[in-house]
């Protein structure tokens, strides 16, 4: 890639950026700026809509980080000679608990943890292993066995192989993993509302409640615009990566 052509991939990356990001507070100020009538105005603030936003964006990250600090260390592991034929055995587990439906079990863990955001955050933690896991296996078990031998010959030890080498060439998978999770996190963290968690999810259940279609968008519209910044994002980390 050219340095014309990255210059223009940067500044194509930061206008989609700020274009997503001032449409959601345009559309913030809109609603707070000119409620459709008195409910609206005392559902809706801008300190509401922020707090909103840190609950999600608290919840997202947390469940996001244990995940990746779960998914990637097991897959380094289930690719190790020793442990490599666990490997089906172990998505196979993962598999099954992305099949769940994200609600089921979200009430499931109700009565372990209660309401609150513990709760939520479990849900998204499991949601989040499949893409992870599989990206990492995928992108460690997807490097040239030319390599791996090339380096041990040159005397490498497999520590060394596996961060100088296996990690550095599996990175972009591994990144375009975390990009899938995390986006689908955003998407399924409107759930933690339902548990008490916060979020933004509490406004869609208030614009439902009280049949005010500005409470409703409002909190259907920011986290789809979250997903899809936090995907450009990490799609710039990945072509970097890849770079």
């Amino acid at each position: 890639m050219t340095k014309a052509q990255t210059s223009s991939l940067r500044l194509r990356d930061v206008l989609s950026i700020l274009f997503i990001i001032s449409i959601g507070v345009a559309f913030s100020i809109y609603v707070v700026q000119y409620p459709q009538d008195r409910i609206v105005e005392r559902f809706i603030s801008y300190s509401k809509i922020i707090n909103a936003i840190l609950q999600h964006l608290y919840i997202v990250a947390i469940s996001s980080a244990l995940a990746l600090l779960t998914s990637v260390p097991l897959g380094i592991i289930l690719t190790r000679p020793r442990f490599k034929k666990y490997s089906t055995k172990v998505l196979t587990v993962v598999n099954i608990g992305q099949t769940i439906p994200s609600l089921a079990i979200v009430a499931l863990f109700v009565g372990f943890l209660g309401i609150g955001s513990k709760t939520a955050i479990l849900a998204l933690w499991i949601y989040s292993l499949l893409p992870i896991l599989n990206n990492t296996l995928v992108g460690i078990l997807s490097v040239e066995p030319s390599v791996i031998e090339a380096a041990r010959g040159m005397g490498m030890p497999t520590k060394r192989i596996l961060y100088k080498i296996e990690l550095p060439l599996a990175l972009p998978i591994i990144i375009a993993g975390i990009r899938t999770a995390v986006t689908i996190n955003i998407g399924t963290a409107i759930l933690a509302a339902f548990v008490g968690g916060g979020g933004l999810g509490d406004l869609i259940i208030s614009g439902n409640n009280v049949s005010r279609w500005q409470i409703l968008m409002l909190g259907a519209t920011l986290p789809a615009l979250m997903a899809i910044l936090a995907d450009i994002v990490f799609g710039v980390v990945e072509r970097r990566t890849i770079i």
